[in-house]
């Protein structure tokens, strides 16, 4: 039995291929997805060991707020002193102290005079330190004077810039011009850390610049005495300060870095399998209904076999054997795709980053995920075409008609309970937090509850949209082979409803988010214009301090005031706080109302809360917090208002008094009301001309801001339709397979219809009406299913804001037109299969 399977399967190579396809593709997103980060967490690894091979032991103050749980990325540092430095000096085995000045926000405007920005990593400054951390003068030489800077050569190469060049720096500590001395790079050649962007001042300027504390470090590089192992001085540091700062080797510092950005690619990882799992639900489908139609094709010759004696068990076998063989090539050719796929992308992101990139490895996790995803995925799909094969009776070898239609009560039926579990588990995974993987669950089991309502549904649906095609002979021939078979057809359209329909439900959130953003400024914004920048990094670009008040004193402006946004501790809770400066002008610009306390004034060292941030803090009106900004000792403020949180400002705003504990007390954004009359554009160019040496800020009214925000969100949906791309690609191969293999079970039917007198174009375009009524029935099932799930998940985050629904129709009416040029697109193939059909050989065909 096992041989005359085989021989079963060689003899039909075409039909492998086409079954396997689905899998490679799938598994091929899956493999390539654990390579990319494969591969990138290991450079990350080699270029931190690289960064620090250099660094006996590293001393770093305990962070005076914790940034993971003030909203920020990374903890936000302290700061160490010289008395601190000479408290490490004096410890045994301890050789020399290097003290580091070092933060992020240093950005340099290149020669086009625009400010150089990464994608993800930071821009640095701090102070040269000749040798440490393997740091080395490339071209020039070292700063000699405060007025002179080196950058990286990675830097210095993406500003245009070239040693004796002027080169200004905007920092947190305001915007300066140098002269560029010379430029670094690191030893074993490298120009940069991972994309990292590097500016080196004296001590004195990094301090003042990127600390805004004289005197002030960040970390000490400290060089253990000959014969001294790294280990003990670190432990003598660590025991002679009492557990004042944070103590490390140069590899356990490398090694805690390195681990952070691989969390970042875990959440990577997990993303992009999430929409490689897409993609192989989707080829479930198809490769369900390509088994499904060679078994109902194979009818005789598997009533044949059981005539001659084979057991339904055997049948199920033979079955199950040829999808384990579909599967196993699947995968083997998926894995070699995928780490073809995970190295151009490995290669794209370094390319983009200024990585290093490690030699290309295949890790065991991608090839676990690829043959177990793959051979999994493959039986679990024929199994039912392999039950269906076990019941073809004897008999049905001495019939010509192999395969009835059967009734679809049970698949309704069904359907509807399975549908029905999906939105139950759906409705409770939207009701809160941790509840992901039942929101999953629920998904999919929406997905198949209508894949199975779709038979059903598909008979009156496919009926009507053939009529639109039937005002020709090929047309009507069209409309009724799409209707002939409403299962496959169902099978065939549920594979692209998937696509369709997460891509239409992300549409549809991201719709009604913009919607519903631009409903609340027009309901709680009443400024006319704001000042402020895009953020390309954790560094929120700012503009000087002085700026507001020349602001305040341009004709036609009534009112304007500014906030600094900064991490905090307040009490024993992290948040993220604004500092403002004028509190009345907020209210009225933000319709702030209060429920206690009074907004009309701020003093120095008051602050204001919402009330659901009072509620989880136990704040009330009159008491006295204390917070801890990231510079500077704890400041007591008095509760002087409580205010109603809306979709724009909540949270705390504190007096003037926090200014001088921030790192950067320089505003991120300013909101301008315009006197009765004043003209905008007036005002505007008044106020860009004071922006004009800051280039990362500019102005913009309200239109032009809640434009800016809806380009975020369409950007969002490129990417999500790009990630979901190879799910439809999967879809669309299932259209072309299952009109392929349609057309060779139907070779005999084509050639009476060419002896008839079918042209060849009419057979062609027969072909094609059918593909596009599927590819339509598909789409349209897409459409409703995702704008229905769309709606249950804007119904779900109303406490988030997205109060408004609403449909994005120019999205799924561009979704309709591309689901019926697909459906042309998958018709080409077998169209033109069909067409050079043999007449005499097709008539004579059995």
């Amino acid at each position: 039995m096992l041989r005359a399977t085989l021989k079963s399967l060689l003899a039909r190579k075409l039909r492998l291929a086409l079954s396997a396809m689905a899998v490679i593709l799938g598994v091929m997103f899956v493999a390539g997805s654990f390579v990319l980060t494969d591969t990138l967490g290991r450079s990350f690894e080699s270029m931190f060991d690289s960064a620090y091979a250099h660094t006996d032991v590293v001393v770093q103050p305990k962070p005076k707020v914790d940034g993971q749980i003030a909203g920020g990325d990374s903890p936000v540092p302290g700061l160490l002193t010289a008395d601190d430095k000479k408290a490490v000096e004096a410890v045994t085995g301890v050789a020399a102290v290097h003290a580091i000045a070092e933060a992020e926000g240093a950005r340099v405007i290149g020669s086009d005079g625009k400010v150089v920005t990464t994608v993800g990593p930071p821009r640095l400054g701090s102070n040269w330190l000749d040798g440490v951390g393997g740091a080395e003068i490339r071209d020039g030489h070292a700063p000699q004077n405060d007025n002179q800077v080196v950058l990286n050569v990675e830097q210095a190469t993406k500003a245009g810039l070239k040693v004796g060049d002027q080169v200004t720096v905007l920092t947190p500590g305001g915007k300066r011009a140098f002269e560029l001395a010379g430029t670094f790079g690191y030893a074993g050649g490298l120009d940069g850390r991972g994309g990292v962007l590097e500016v080196r001042f004296t001590e004195k300027v990094a301090q003042e610049l990127m600390l805004g504390q004289p005197g002030a470090y960040t970390s000490f590089d400290v060089d253990a005495a000959p014969g001294q192992s790294v280990e003990a001085v670190r432990d003598a540091i660590a025991a002679k300060t009492g557990g004042a700062y944070e103590v490390k080797t140069g590899a356990e510092l490398a090694k805690s870095i390195a681990d952070q950005f691989k969390s970042v690619l875990d959440g990577l990882n997990k993303v992009l399998l999430g929409f490689g799992g897409v993609a192989l639900f989707v080829g479930t489908f198809l490769i369900l209904n390509i088994f499904s139609i060679t078994v109902a094709q194979r009818t005789k010759e598997l009533a044949l076999t059981r005539a001659l004696g084979a057991s339904r068990r055997q049948m199920i076998g033979s079955v199950l054997a040829e999808a384990l063989v579909v599967g196993l090539a699947g995968s083997v050719l998926g894995l070699l795709a995928g780490l073809g796929v995970g190295w151009v992308l490995a290669m794209l992101a370094a390319n983009v980053s200024g990585l290093v990139l490690a030699p290309i490895a295949l890790p065991a996790s991608a090839v676990i995920a690829a043959f177990s995803v793959g051979i999994v995925i493959t039986v679990l799909a024929a199994l039912l075409p392999a039950l269906r094969a076990s019941r073809v009776p004897p008999i049905a070898a001495l019939q010509e008609v192999a395969t009835p239609d059967r009734p679809l009560t049970k698949l309704t039926v069904g359907g509807g309970l399975v549908t029905a579990a999906g939105v139950a588990l759906m409705g409770y995974g939207l009701t809160g937090d941790g509840h992901l993987w039942p929101m999953l669950g629920g998904v999919m089991f929406a997905f198949i509850g209508v894949a199975l309502l779709s038979p059903m549904v598909g008979k009156p649906l496919v009926a009507a949209l053939g009529r639109l095609f039937s005002w020709s002979i090929a047309g009507k021939l069209g409309r009724l082979n799409s209707g002939r078979n409403p299962r496959r057809t169902a099978i065939t359209a549920a594979a692209l409803m998937i696509g369709i329909a997460l891509i239409t439900a992300a549409s549809t959130v991201l719709t009604s988010g913009d919607q519903s953003l631009r409903g609340a400024a027009n309901r709680e914004v009443h400024a006319d214009l704001l000042v402020s920048g895009q953020e390309s990094t954790d560094i929120v670009p700012t503009f000087a301090r002085s700026t507001m008040d020349d602001i305040r004193k341009i004709p036609g402006v009534a009112s304007a005031a500014s906030e600094v946004y900064e991490r905090a501790l307040v009490g024993k809770q992290g948040h993220g706080v604004e500092i403002v400066d004028d509190l009345p002008a907020l209210a009225t610009q933000f319709s702030l109302k209060a429920v206690g306390g009074s907004l009309s004034t701020l003093g120095p060292t008051d602050a204001v809360v919402d009330t659901e941030t009072a509620v989880e803090d136990g704040v009330r009106l009159g008491d006295t917090v204390r917070v801890v900004l990231p510079k500077g000792d704890p400041v007591e403020f008095r509760i002087a208002a409580i205010y109603t949180q809306n979709d724009f400002m909540g949270g705390y705003m504190l007096g003037s008094a926090a200014l001088e504990h921030s790192y950067n007390p320089d505003p991120a954004i300013a909101t301008i009301t315009l006197a009765d009359g004043a003209s905008e554009q007036a005002v505007r160019d008044r106020i860009t001309a004071l922006l004009a040496g800051n280039p990362e800020v500019t102005v913009m009214n309200k239109a032009e801001y809640l434009d800016q925000a809806s380009g975020q969100i369409g950007t969002l949906l490129t990417m999500v339709t790009i990630l979901l791309a190879l799910a439809i690609l999967i879809a669309v191969l299932g259209v072309i397979i299952t009109l392929w293999l349609s057309v060779l079970e139907r070779t005999r039917e084509l050639g009476l219809l060419r002896a008839i007198g079918l042209g060849r174009a009419a057979t062609m375009r027969m072909i094609t009406v059918e593909a596009v009524v599927i590819t339509l029935f598909g789409t349209l099932l897409g459409l409703a299913t995702g704008v229905g799930m769309g709606a249950a998940v804007v119904r779900s985050l109303k406490g988030e804001g997205i109060t408004d629904f609403a449909v994005p129709w120019s999205q799924l009416t561009a979704y309709l037109v591309a689901g019926a040029l697909v459906g042309v697109f998958a018709a080409v193939l077998p169209s033109i299969k069909a067409a050079r059909t043999d007449v005499l050989k097709a008539i004579a065909y059995e």
